[in-house]
């Protein structure tokens, strides 16, 4: 055999890889509404810069019939390449072969282009689609999730991790999506689960489908487990080419920012989008849309927590993370699962070097038995330990209220905010006036003649002495008050001169917030 039969042997072997479990299981994959395991990799990846990384690696497991059992690749795809010119390293799942099944030289696979995707300092990208741990190889395939699990932690906060989920993922094998930076699910076609249903039914009684057990709905709205929701995986694959546009390479470089040309930045706008009325509602997303770049705005977790609205966008061009009380839900209340969404946003953009920009309109951490025995404590502390070690960039501007503890959290001078500003309507106090008056004169109003006109009185002194931005800023605790239309303004001034930013911590190994 010469050389030339070896090469055309090299490039058929490379064609039986390439086609996975066959044709037939190719179409069975596809009348499901899902595409390939390479499908994928070409929807996400620039055109021709995918490499792949051991294609003809195998299994070498001998029992329950796996001898002699050829599973092309071992049922995952991995390699690299560029999106938007920008390098990547991926795996994607081959549902084709083995049902995806995680074994361990699948898992030996992810590991190495884990590996190379840490030393490289470049975003890691993961396409789940499996059947979970395949059985038949024991305990090998459950090490084999330890070590995915191990390279997911150790790289947190070091490169990007985002993984999209595009058919099951049971089992173990959620628990690394779970400990990276993003997740993204498909309707209809992916779950995420611990315990499926027939062993929930098993076990509980519990009757339930697959899709309203863990589907992207769930996880979306409910659990809060996933960050993004795509209709298909087409859909899918442009948020991940839209989050990734946000972020930078790794947690020693900035995002890029993008070119960006206006004349003019004011926006008269805003002073029709907040009420002064302290009790009226209003979408906080009209105020994003006004002072962001038009039509960066990426909102994160949309469905979860939705009194707390977070999310990337541009200004002038910078990649930015927003913070935002929502007024229109629970009156833009803190709560449990807010402030989990809230804290991990933040922390998220601290460990990606995003500056971090809040537009606070907040009455407070939300009352009730069900919060405080829920750890509304345990969860609002997050908060403030995301906010007070993030050493980003960090501006806070407050638009309406800004009452107790929750003015304290939401990034204010004395947990680190570089720059705070506030609009001539705001109020920054311990609580809100009516509840203030009562309790400062609550004697001297049980003992008038005329109760209600004297708290009507007390309520009105307080409104005029506190109800104001001017006493914080007299303090230095607001560093201007500002005219609504300027803010898109100061904001680019502001993160302008933030730009070289450097803030040191005490040297230590981590810090232990309250989980």
């Amino acid at each position: 055999m010469d050389m030339y039969d070896k090469i055309n042997e090299l490039y058929d072997k490379k064609r039986t890889i390439e086609m996975g479990g066959g044709d037939v299981r190719i179409e069975k994959q596809h009348a499901k509404g899902k595409l390939t395991a390479r499908e994928r990799i070409d929807l996400l990846l620039d055109e021709g810069t995918f490499v792949e990384i051991n294609p003809f690696v195998q299994h070498r497991t001998v029992d329950f019939g796996m001898q002699g059992l050829e599973g092309p690749g071992d049922g995952v795809v991995t390699g690299y390449g560029k999106v938007n010119g920008r390098p990547i390293y991926l795996f994607s799942q081959d549902f084709t072969v083995f049902g995806g099944a995680l074994g361990e030289m699948h898992a030996n696979k992810i590991a190495n282009v884990m590996d190379l995707a840490a030393k490289n300092g470049a975003p890691f990208i993961g396409i789940n689609d499996s059947g979970g741990a395949r059985i038949q190889e024991g305990v090998l395939s459950l090490d084999g999730y330890g070590k995915v699990f191990y390279r997911n932690s150790i790289f947190s906060g070091v490169i990007p991790q985002i993984s999209v989920i595009m058919g099951p993922c049971a089992g173990g094998a959620v628990y690394s999506p779970a400990i990276t930076d993003f997740i993204l699910m498909v309707d209809k076609t992916s779950q995420m689960f611990i315990t499926g249903p027939k062993v929930i039914e098993t076990v509980t009684g519990e009757k339930i489908s697959a899709e309203g057990l863990g589907g992207s709905k769930v996880h979306n709205a409910v659990s809060g487990n996933a960050h993004f929701r795509a209709s298909g995986e087409q859909e899918a694959i442009d948020q991940i080419k839209q989050l990734l546009s946000y972020l930078p390479q790794n947690n020693t470089e900035k995002a890029p920012r993008v070119e960006f040309n206006e004349a003019d930045h004011e926006r008269p706008e805003l002073l029709d989008i907040v009420p002064t009325d302290q009790t009226k509602a209003y979408d906080v997303r009209k105020v994003v849309e006004q002072v962001a770049d038009p039509g960066t705005f990426m909102e994160v977790q949309k469905d979860f927590a939705k009194n707390i609205v977070v999310g990337f966008a541009r200004i002038d061009g910078e990649s930015v993370g927003l913070v935002c009380n929502q007024p229109k839900v629970l009156a833009g209340g803190l709560d449990i699962d807010s402030s989990d969404k809230l804290a991990r946003f933040v922390r998220t953009c601290d460990a990606y070097n995003v500056p971090i920009i809040t537009f606070e309109d907040v009455s407070g951490f939300f009352p009730g038995v069900k919060q405080e025995h829920g750890g509304i404590i345990r969860h609002g502390a997050k908060i403030l330990y995301a906010y007070s070690e993030a050493t980003v960039p960090k501006i806070t501007v407050i638009l309406r209220k800004a009452y107790g503890g929750a003015y304290v959290a939401l990034n204010s001078k004395a947990i680190g905010a570089d720059m705070v500003f506030a609009w001539p309507n705001a109020e920054i106090a311990v609580m809100g006036a009516a509840g203030a008056a009562n309790i400062i004169h609550a004697s001297e109003i049980a003992k008038s003649d005329d109760p209600e006109a004297l708290r009507a009185q007390k309520i009105e002194e307080y409104k005029e002495k506190f109800a104001n931005p001017y006493v914080a800023a007299s303090y230095g605790l607001v560093d201007d008050v500002i005219d609504p239309r300027d803010t898109r303004i100061k904001l680019m001034q502001s993160l302008e001169m933030l730009r070289n930013k450097k803030e040191d911590r005490p040297a230590k190994k981590h810090g232990n917030i309250p989980l």
